[in-house]
């Protein structure tokens, strides 16, 4: 029995995405669904592909970055795809925890502002 397919419209619900992401994904070679005619179709190896791209989206990878990535699995392998996933990894963490210091200090500024302001109101 084959994997289920989803419709371009599952796809889209399925993942909370709008057509327009859905086919720019497929423009940049992120996605390359089954078409028949004008419909397209996504089997099981395109959900994972898009399961991966969005938590990557989430992380605050590029999507070249994410690209490059899955390249890697095609290429040369899972083994070497986690490698360079490790490596990805590190640099989007010293990423975030700069990005979280930058941001606690804006909410400090913020908050010490707001009681300054508050405070002249009496």
């Amino acid at each position: 029995m084959s994997d289920p397919r989803l419709s371009f419209k599952e796809m889209c619900a399925k993942f909370d995405v709008t057509p327009r992401t859905l086919r720019y994904y497929e423009y940049i070679e992120l996605l390359t669904p089954e078409k028949e005619g004008r419909s397209r179709f996504y089997g099981a190896t395109e959900v994972a592909r898009m399961t991966l791209i969005l938590r990557g989206r989430r992380f605050g990878f590029a999507l070249e970055d994410i690209r490059q990535w899955l390249l890697i699995r095609e290429n040369e392998g899972t083994e070497a795809q986690m490698r360079h996933w490790i490596d990805l990894a590190d640099g989007q963490i010293i990423e975030l925890i700069d990005q979280q210091k930058q941001l606690q200090e804006t909410l400090a500024e913020l908050q010490e502002l707001r009681d300054l302001t508050a405070k002249s109101l009496g």
